[in-house]
């Protein structure tokens, strides 16, 4: 492992250093033009400016196939270590419809996903990826129309398989609203701690209070407090689906960040994040279940 985590950082280093060199004289190129275009030189620009190019190319596209290997050849080992038939697939993700189900976020004009995860850990099953999703908008300006595109979800979405048949459909959601119309009634519980944290939907109040128990509102409220970003949860049918939209993506390794072992203990951490829902929210023994 150490000989090759070794080979990894070198290789990142390496491409790094292209990237660096590109674009330093790529930076040294628009100098020489802005020189030497009064005076017909400015072909001496261009020419730096091909290697700049050449530089940055290979840097870049150095560091993504690195990234792929370091995700196939190490992850992969480490995922192993924690979840049981753990499948990852870093090029593939969760699909629309897939993330549609959470029925609390909003899928818009871009959609992207990717490290793919799934398997099982103390009994429970799992799936869960890294989603983006973009909101397509316009803007009017004295040139006309301009249309770009605003991130509005960037992070991961985990459906888990629960030990229970809902009577109804229940939400808690930090910041998030209900995508689809079930006739949900917003209600307040017990905690004014949790109220103010969460808005809770449902469409069966004696289900919702039922599930939500105090220990189970602490749950999820220790589970927001360590995950930061916006975080909803959503019970439908037998599923629970968790979306955290932090900002981030998870499984990847950062350009110009020192690869170390940290580097692995946090990726260990992302992991860990599965294995604390399924205890903190008791996942993994029967207390949901219904009576025969």
């Amino acid at each position: 492992m150490n000989q090759k985590f070794t080979e990894f950082k070198l290789a990142k280093e390496k491409s790094e250093k292209k990237v660096i060199i590109g674009g330093a004289l790529l930076i040294l190129s628009v100098i020489l033009f802005l020189i030497l275009a009064q005076s017909g030189l400015s072909l001496v620009a261009i020419i730096v400016a091909i290697p700049a190019i050449v530089f940055l190319i290979q840097g870049f596209s150095q560091f993504n196939k690195m990234n792929k290997r370091f995700k196939s050849e190490v992850l992969t080992d480490l995922i192993a270590s924690y979840v049981d038939n753990g499948i990852f697939i870093p090029q593939n993700g969760l699909s629309r419809s897939q993330v549609k189900a959470t029925e609390f976020v909003k899928l818009e004009e871009r959609y992207h996903s990717e490290d793919y995860l799934s398997g099982e850990i103390e009994g429970v099953s799992f799936i869960s990826s890294d989603v983006k999703i973009e909101d397509r908008r316009t803007r009017h300006t004295k040139n006309g129309t301009q249309t770009y595109y605003v991130t509005t979800f960037l992070g991961r979405v985990f459906e888990f398989e629960f030990n229970k048949n809902f009577d109804g459909y229940i939400q808690v959601l930090e910041k998030f609203r209900p995508t689809v119309n079930r006739g949900y009634d917003k209600i307040k519980l017990e905690s004014v701690v949790f109220n103010k944290k969460f808005k809770t939907y449902t469409t069966n109040d004696h289900s919702a209070f039922y599930v939500l128990t105090p220990h189970f509102m602490e749950a999820l409220m220790s589970f927001e407090q360590n995950n930061k970003g916006n975080v909803g949860f959503s019970f439908i049918d037998n599923k629970l689906y968790i979306g955290i939209n932090n900002f981030r993506d998870t499984f990847e390794l950062k350009m110009f960040t020192p690869l170390t072992e940290n580097t692995v203990k946090e990726f260990e951490r992302e992991l860990l994040v599965i294995r604390d829902v399924i205890k903190e929210l008791k996942l993994n023994n029967n207390i949901f279940k219904e009576e025969n």
